[in-house]
């Protein structure tokens, strides 16, 4: 198969520094990886020649891979829980507070002259509240779950029992609140412009839009790590069991 016909997930997965490439055009790889990379292209509104420039670039230079896109399809399951609970529900329980103090601020200077920014406030707001309570279900429920059936799988036992049934229905509630929080971000992300500062911005007006960019490329890692190889890979483990 040709690589413009894979999904932008499979090349993620495959290729773990194709992340740089589609973070710098503006590919969604996490929540809208089951596009090709043709049809991804299109909708970023880059030339796919360009796009396949940057990723043998990127292939051809042995310190382009970025940090946190280590290959994580034949890791222990619990290293990458850790790894998505200690780095990436770790940063958002950080930012979200500093960012929410810096949206409050520059709302209160420029909002009258800036209304972008008392739309963006409520959003990221909203965004905050989703994924504290998305991130609890996930540490209390739904990865602990996990781990006993990695635990399982290792010594050749039966699959542990759930309230919620197969795996696959809250895998389902998690992918859809993730879709939720990226959706608001998009907004975000069009609401300041691909978060370009006006050019009379006080400094915690350009870092506030820094942090927001930040917090979006973040989720859009923990996403890719969740969305496309914990979650399968848990479905795998049920399903062989």
């Amino acid at each position: 198969m040709q690589i413009t016909e894979k999904t932008v997930r499979e090349i993620a997965i495959e290729n773990p520094v194709s992340i740089r490439v589609f973070e710098s055009v503006g590919i969604d790889y996490c929540c809208g990886g089951k596009r090709s990379l043709s049809e991804a292209c299109a909708q970023a509104g880059v030339a796919i020649d360009h796009v396949l420039d940057l990723l043998a670039q990127m292939d051809n230079d042995s310190h382009s891979q970025p940090l946190g896109s280590e290959d994580w399809r034949a890791r222990p399951v619990h290293d990458l829980i850790a790894q998505i609970v200690e780095e990436h529900h770790s940063f958002v329980r950080r930012e979200t507070p500093r960012i929410g103090s810096m949206l409050s601020k520059v709302s209160a200077k420029h909002g009258q002259a800036h209304p972008e920014i008392l739309q963006i406030e409520p959003l990221f707001t909203a965004i905050g509240q989703e994924l504290a309570t998305h991130m609890l279900k996930e540490e209390h429920v739904l990865f602990p779950y996990i781990e006993q059936m990695e635990h399982a799988a290792r010594k050749g036992a039966p699959m542990p029992s759930a309230c919620f049934g197969s795996v696959q229905r809250p895998i389902a509630n998690m992918v859809a609140e993730h879709d939720d929080a990226g959706a608001l971000l998009a907004q975000i992300r069009d609401l300041s412009n691909g978060y370009t500062a006006p050019s009379e911005a006080c400094p915690t007006y350009l870092e506030l839009y820094r942090g927001l960019e930040e917090f979006e490329r973040d989720l859009h890692r923990h996403v890719h790590l969740e969305n496309n190889i914990l979650f399968p890979r848990a479905v795998e483990m049920e399903q062989a069991g």
